[in-house]
């Protein structure tokens, strides 16, 4: 890789934490220092599975244009033969555990999973795969029926090790939703049959929403009229104990996790990264980290904090690219837990992230596609980098607003301020086409609905569209 194009896989925003990131690498790219091990594995109580601690998340597949550039784009088509070499990379290292649904990459995922996985035998890995039925149309007992077999065809197994009913909680009505999606069609019911028939292993299901939905499926556990062998949450030293802060309409991982431990239920986690923000940390937060370990990512800290608790099955990251597998499976052959001080320092850190006001966009691409053809993700995830290394200029303190300077000192400001506003204009350009950014939203509030972290999506697009029509305006 180029080394420009390694710092952007870092996340690296400033010389100087490049410098340290790049102190703790080999001419391969590979984190230098200790080469990995054996990949530490939990074992599942219900029925003695033993499951690597790093579990890979089949969202974000790594694509090709029609040049063969690596891309990024949800829209792009995707790399099978890269697919097929990262999933080769993560079985030969004791990764086992494979995440997937019918949503995933434009409903391509479980397919590419497929191919990858078939080349190795069966009992190399488990597969995740979910009942996503979100749109309307898909609500019918026939419709679910067919999305359920679907995923045995396109993943090219004869059974499901892990089966989740995916998303409940979300939408504008999550208790509605989850009885029409689950419960009124008979959809549960089929999914348990299919459990007692073999062709389902383990059945759980994925949470994000109203936490009501929540609380209403471990009562159904409670009352035994099903059995969930694990849940899936999102866990990470923000969202411990600030995922409310951050938006009143989610849910604290504390709770989510102790319920499932005082019930004995694996958990497993998603989103141990928040699509990236964690390993996109702003630069006075990233030195603190790099202080303590020069050697280690940014993003490994965040590994080590989502994996250190017991009833942790596995840990699901996106790797879309290369780099992102030999770190995580660096940070996991073996995992050392973190103790009680790196917890606690940890949880800290994300106390003072919340002061910089990013969007809790985690880069799912739910939203997608804006039916006006905004990049929804990209604003979302260019806007967060630039208040992460604070690269958005501030109109209100630039010359001439109420600051007593004169002569060489106001000259220096101007021309500091010009610079920065002139950085991130261009900045925005480059990351999101013109025709696909803030501006263009009307509003509509059709991709909100779909949304996991329930964000308002027009109020925070037009948000970013007033700010930087502001910096546009005072040059």
């Amino acid at each position: 890789m180029k080394r420009r194009d390694f710092l952007k896989t870092l996340g690296v925003g400033t010389a100087t934490v490049a410098g340290a990131a790049l102190a703790g690498c080999d001419n391969d790219n590979k984190p230098a220092g200790k080469q990995p091990g054996e990949m530490t594995m939990r074992v599942n109580p219900n029925n003695g599975d033993r499951v690597s601690i790093l579990g890979y998340g089949m969202m974000r597949l790594p694509t090709v244009d029609s040049q063969g550039s690596a891309r990024e784009d949800g829209e792009a088509e995707i790399d099978q033969e890269m697919v097929n070499r990262q999933v080769d990379y993560a079985i030969e290292h004791g990764v086992n555990y494979f995440d997937t649904s019918p949503a995933y990459c434009r409903g391509r995922s479980e397919h590419c999973t497929g191919i990858a996985l078939s080349r190795h035998p069966r009992d190399k890995y488990l597969i995740a795969t979910k009942l996503s039925n979100f749109s309307p149309e898909t609500w019918s007992h026939e419709a679910g029926v067919e999305m359920f077999r679907n995923s045995l065809r396109e993943l090219q197994v004869d059974y499901i090790d892990y089966m989740l009913l995916h998303g409940i909680g979300m939408g504008k009505d999550g208790m509605a939703e989850f009885e029409a999606r689950y419960i009124d069609n008979g959809i549960l019911n089929y999914l348990i049959e299919q459990k007692q028939k073999g062709t389902i292993r383990n059945l759980g299901f994925s949470y994000h929403g109203d936490i009501a939905v929540f609380d209403r499926a471990l009562q159904m556990h409670d009352r035994g009229e099903v059995h969930w062998d694990f849940v899936q949450i999102e866990l990470n030293y923000l969202d411990w104990k600030h995922a409310k802060e951050i938006n009143p309409r989610n849910t604290n991982a504390v709770y989510l996790y102790d319920e499932l431990d005082r019930r004995d239920i694996p958990a497993v986690i998603m989103e141990p990264l928040l699509g990236g923000r964690l390993s996109h940390l702003p630069e006075p937060l990233a030195k603190r980290l790099l202080s303590l370990d020069p050697e280690a990512s940014v993003a490994s800290w965040a590994f080590r904090y989502a994996g250190t608790r017991p009833r942790v099955l596995t840990v699901l990251s996106g790797m879309t690219l290369m780099e992102h597998l030999i770190d995580n499976v660096a940070t996991y052959s073996p995992l050392v837990p973190l103790t009680d001080e790196e917890l606690a320092m940890l949880e800290k850190l994300g106390s003072d992230l919340v002061s910089y006001h990013t969007v809790p966009c985690n880069d799912c691409k739910y939203c997608m596609p804006c039916p006006y053809g905004i990049d929804i993700p990209a604003i979302f995830i260019h806007y967060n980098k630039c208040l992460s290394e604070g690269a958005v200029p501030d109109v209100a303190e630039r010359p001439g607003q109420g600051q007593a300077l004169h002569g060489d000192a106001k000259a220096s400001i101007s021309d500091n301020y010009r610079r920065a506003r002139r950085d991130f204009l261009i900045g925005v350009d480059r990351a999101v086409p013109r025709m696909r950014q803030a501006d263009k939203c009307i509003g509509c509030g059709q991709c909100s609905p779909h949304c996991p972290q329930r964000i308002d999506i027009p109020r925070e697009l037009h948000r970013i569209s007033d700010v930087i029509e502001q910096i546009k305006r005072n040059p």
